[in-house]
């Protein structure tokens, strides 16, 4: 599986792509974070659901996820059913020399993560190391998303980097409620795209 750089939804660059970046990621993150704990604890387990519904989660043996921060959709269940079919689950922990993101494997969420880079619950420094060239399905992170694969993160261009260290064969499945899909999220010509976009009410994939 091959991909290609997105184009620019707009041909914005410079100043006027930047702004036009922040102020999605204020609209969007506000709408978020305006859900109810039930509406975000219902949004949750469905979209959870449908992800380990896919033949790719359901065929991958190291896959790459994340714990949520602050309003972000609830990952823990999905972590919970990968560990019970017996797969390696590795969390990313924030490097800041290096400004990367270096895997661990993970076992206990509860025992084995706690608060590290901007709050984010990071695996323990001292927990194994998972290889990058081991992965083969990435859950990737995101403040919004479009129909066409295009993603708009907070804007460290920490998984930027990461993605782009990773196998091309792996999977790459976005987790988001209905309200983080927009009409057109910013992009640059260079930014990557996802396969999958999973919602508590629809799955949207992304041709190839």
């Amino acid at each position: 599986m091959t991909r290609d750089p997105v184009p620019a939804t707009a041909a914005l660059t410079g100043p006027a792509l930047h702004e036009a970046k922040r102020v999605m990621r204020n609209e969007v993150i506000a709408a978020r974070d305006a859900l109810t704990p039930a509406q975000h604890r219902s949004a949750s387990q469905a979209i959870a659901a449908r992800i380990a519904a896919l033949p790719s989660f359901a065929a991958a043996h190291c896959i790459l996820l994340t714990l949520p921060f602050r309003s972000e959709w609830d990952t823990r269940p999905l972590i919970a059913a990968a560990q019970a079919s017996g797969k390696v689950v590795a969390l990313p922990r924030v490097d800041g020399d290096t400004r990367m993101l270096d895997l661990h494997a993970v076992r206990d969420v509860a025992r084995d993560t706690a608060p590290g880079y901007r709050g984010i619950h990071e695996p323990a420094i001292g927990l194994p190391r998972v290889e990058r060239a081991d992965i083969d399905w990435v859950l990737v992170p995101g403040v919004a998303f479009d129909v066409a694969g295009r993603r708009l993160g907070y804007g460290g261009g920490y998984y930027d980097r990461l993605l782009a260290l990773l196998s091309p064969r792996a999977p790459r499945v976005a987790g988001a409620f209905d309200l983080q899909v927009v009409a057109a999220a910013p992009a640059a010509p260079h930014d990557l795209i996802v396969d999958v976009i999973a919602t508590e009410t629809r799955l949207f994939t992304i041709p190839r």
